[in-house]
């Protein structure tokens, strides 16, 4: 008698509507995402290969599976491929331009009568293009001055695999393509790969790289933060789940501290925690 084959995956292309809806309840209650009807596509297309991989050969075994697991991986790995990570250098760039020449000078001004360190926490910081660039503008800022200052700052993402990429630092010329000339040139040296480029190690060792879940109730800070940039996070959120991210990022950010979020995600009018500065960048009141 033949050996039973393997169970074919490769054509699962649909998703029942009872399985969709409790992995939309999953990703909604872990995550915080808020998936849309219309995002059932998105949701065939990126766990197809899971699928694949895990040789289940529809979407209610992987619910089964998902809901089975003890270790955490499952969900660790439904974060990674349900998360969108699409970004790039001198993104938004209005924020970079008000952060060195209107915060930064600000911030340290209040640091040099208060003491202490400069404290950012680029919260969903996807690849790791935002937060080094921070850094090196505030290497531009600071000059041979920079450890006097010695400026913290933390980057943290749902996803363990775009946090990987972080850490390499390692982007195709395209991701690169609206980063200023003299930065680039200062602060980038040839990658491993043909057309890649690397940020230099004395940037990247700047930034600490964490995973942390948004939706987390306790935040890992002791001291108020000077600046948090979440942007191009919360459009994945709903009306409530919003309200109480900034709520939270309220309680963690210093007194005159700036929060920068996405160009479409602007703070509702009756905000009573933040203050316009400008297009989609605030001040705590």
């Amino acid at each position: 008698m033949a050996a039973a084959s393997a169970p074919n995956v490769s054509d699962v292309r649909d998703i029942g509507e009872a399985e969709f809806q409790a992995i939309r309840r999953l990703v909604y209650e872990h995550f915080g995402i808020s998936l849309s009807d219309q995002k059932r596509s998105l949701v065939v297309g990126r766990l197809q290969k899971v699928l694949r991989q895990r040789r289940l050969p529809d979407f209610r075994s992987y619910l089964e599976w998902l809901q089975a697991d003890q270790s955490g991986e499952a969900l660790q790995e439904l974060a990674n491929r349900i998360s969108t990570n699409h970004t790039f250098f001198w993104r938004e760039n209005s924020h970079f331009s008000h952060f060195a020449s209107t915060a930064l000078p600000e911030l340290v001004e209040r640091h040099r009568r208060s003491g202490g360190n400069l404290r950012f926490w680029c919260a969903g910081c996807s690849t790791g293009e935002e937060p080094y660039t921070l850094v090196m503008l505030m290497k531009e800022a600071f000059g041979p001055e920079y450890r006097a200052y010695q400026p913290l700052l933390l980057a943290t993402d749902l996803s363990a695999n775009a946090l990987r990429i972080a850490m390499r630092g390692v982007y195709s010329n395209e991701r690169l393509e609206q980063m200023p000339p003299h930065l680039r040139g200062k602060y980038f040296r040839r990658g491993p790969e043909t057309g890649t480029w690397q940020v230099v190690d004395d940037v990247r060792r700047e930034v600490v790289y964490r995973r942390h879940n948004l939706m987390d109730s306790r935040y890992p800070f002791t001291k108020p933060l000077d600046a948090i940039f979440c942007r191009n996070v919360m459009i994945y959120f709903d009306k409530a789940t919003r309200d109480a991210l900034i709520a939270r990022f309220h309680r963690h950010t210093a007194k005159g501290g700036y929060l920068y979020v996405g160009h479409s995600e602007t703070l509702t009018r009756d905000n009573a925690l933040f203050e316009y500065v400008l297009p989609a960048a605030y001040r705590r009141i």
